[in-house]
């Protein structure tokens, strides 16, 4: 199948469950790109701190914590961002 539909059905399927969350206005998906729109702007700061500690690297934008991985990731790499961006969000919900 096509790799942005990968992309696209994975992101859609690991960052859905975000929307139950507090802290998250809305998810959106679309080919490779992936956004979990917050409902306070982000904590610049707090979130790189976090995100690097993760091994990932993810700059939130105002309200957006949002990704454009590369078409060559694995499913076990976007795994590993996704869970940080959950993660994230769900610390945010429990504050």
């Amino acid at each position: 199948k096509n790799t942005i539909q990968k992309l696209e059905r994975q992101l859609s399927h690991e960052l859905g469950p975000a929307k139950n969350l507090n802290s998250v206005t809305d998810v959106r998906v679309i080919g490779g790109i992936g956004v979990m729109e917050m409902k306070a702007p982000v904590d610049m700061a707090k979130a790189q701190k976090f995100f690097v500690g993760q091994g990932v690297w993810i700059r939130p934008f105002g309200r957006l914590i949002y990704i454009m991985p590369p078409y060559i990731i694995t499913p076990a790499e976007l795994s590993k961002i996704t869970k940080a961006m959950l993660e994230f969000a769900a610390n945010l919900s429990s504050e």
